[in-house]
Parts: C-alpha cells; sequence; structure tokens
C-alpha cells in the first residue's frame, strides 16, 4: 500500500549563504543525495559536497516550518564564478565540450554564475509548485545577488520550466545545447540566462513574479495545487 502524502499548508522558501549555515547545508545534501538516489543517479556534479565551504555559494532551502528545523522538502543553489571553484556545469561537460570554459570566463567579470542541484521530495512532487517555484525565487534572487548572467544545466522534467524562466538553450555547445549526462541513456541541456536583470525571454507572468520577488524579498502568496488544496508560499531571499 503506497504511503499517503501529509497534508502540507504552508512552505518556507529561505535564501541563506552557504558558510553561514552549515547544518541547513546538511539538510540540503541529504535531501539532493536521497532524491538521486532514488533515480540511481550517483555521479552528478552538482551533488559533490565540497560546496559548503565554498564562500561564493548560496542556497534555497524549502522547509514545511518557519524556523527551518524539519526536514528540507526541496532545494537550489547559486555558484558564483570565481576563476577558482569550476562551476558544476564545466566539470559536467567540459570533457565533452572545452567551449563552455570561455563562456564563463568571458561572463565572470561581470558576475555570471549557475543555478544548479535543483531537487523536490516526494512530499511535494506532483503538487505542481516544485521546480517552478524554486526556478521563479532562484532566479529573482540571482538578481539581488546582482548577477549578469546565469548558467544551468537541465534535465528534460525542468526543461519547460525553465526556458518559462528567462534561459536559453546554449546551442553553440554539446548537441545542440545537449550532452548525454549524468549517464549515457539520459540527456541534460545546456541553458544560459544572458541578462538576470531584464529577463528579455522570460514568459510574461512568470517575468511579473521574479521582479515582484526582487523588489520585495520578504514575501509571500497563495497557491491552489493539481489536488486543490491551497498552499501558503512564504519566502525570505533578503540575505546576500
Amino acid at each position: 500500500m503506497e504511503e499517503s502524502k501529509p497534508v502540507i499548508k504552508d512552505l518556507y522558501f529561505r535564501a541563506f549563504r552557504a558558510i553561514e549555515d552549515r547544518a541547513s547545508c546538511m539538510k540540503f545534501i541529504e535531501g539532493h543525495t536521497h532524491v538521486l538516489e532514488i533515480y540511481g543517479i550517483t555521479q552528478i556534479t552538482s551533488a559533490k559536497i565540497d560546496w559548503v565551504i565554498n564562500p561564493d555559494i548560496y542556497v534555497i532551502l524549502v522547509t514545511a516550518d518557519k524556523e527551518g528545523t524539519g526536514r528540507a522538502l526541496a532545494g537550489g543553489r547559486i555558484h558564483i564564478a570565481n576563476r577558482k571553484n569550476p562551476l558544476p556545469i564545466e566539470t559536467a561537460v567540459g570533457e565533452m565540450d572545452s567551449r563552455i570554459f570561455q563562456m564563463v570566463e568571458e561572463r565572470t567579470d561581470a558576475k555570471t554564475g549557475e543555478f544548479c542541484g535543483l531537487w523536490n521530495s516526494w512530499e511535494i512532487a506532483g503538487l505542481g509548485i516544485g521546480s517552478i517555484e524554486l526556478s521563479i525565487a532562484s532566479v529573482a534572487y540571482a538578481g539581488i545577488l546582482g548577477m549578469g548572467s546565469l548558467f544551468g544545466l537541465c534535465a528534460p522534467a525542468t526543461y519547460r520550466n525553465s526556458i518559462k524562466g528567462g534561459f536559453r538553450v546554449i546551442r553553440e555547445i554539446g548537441i545542440n545545447g545537449k550532452f548525454y549526462y549524468p549517464k549515457e541513456d539520459l540527456t541534460a541541456t545546456s541553458i544560459l540566462i544572458d541578462d538576470v536583470a531584464e529577463l528579455s525571454l522570460a514568459h510574461e507572468d512568470i517575468k511579473a513574479d521574479i521582479m515582484s520577488l526582487r523588489a520585495n524579498p520578504i514575501n509571500q502568496k497563495q497557491l491552489i495545487t493539481k489536488n486543490g488544496d491551497i498552499i501558503n508560499l512564504h519566502f525570505d531571499l533578503s540575505a546576500h
């Protein structure tokens, strides 16, 4: 008999600098690792844990309690390029196509980075709020951090939401932007926002949500899930 999902009425999205909250980083790692194991994925660069000591990494963690003391239910990270630590996309696809290194280097002085490590737990999977709301929050946060551009490497399941949020496919690399990653029978698409501040390619409704969060980093809204339940989303993107 399938285990029933708990009823979630509130979700709290909190941003923080990785080196300033080790305990929350560990919750992120535990949740991310568990999700990857369910799908049999063990070799993925964004799942490495050395990022917790990198001062140029920021995390968005989703919990069901305001204090954040409970288990992490979802998360994502922003890595800012610093010429010391390669971005996960560079490590992931650099051996397959070295042009990614030049693309990152050209944008580093104007503050580029990567949105990576996106995951959802089974408790909120299928509600219709997971990856899109995390993407909105993360792209909003990239603007708050003053980033000029933002790379990504997305799985087929998150491709549509990435495009809605303003990313374009990097057709200049890989096979028209695609790579066989993290293993030979799976594909990932390299993506990029070239104008984090303006988001010229974002769908208007998503862009409006992103800009609203940037203007008011401590914010909340209500959503109706696919099941017809109402969930209150609470955002705190004030840390930077």
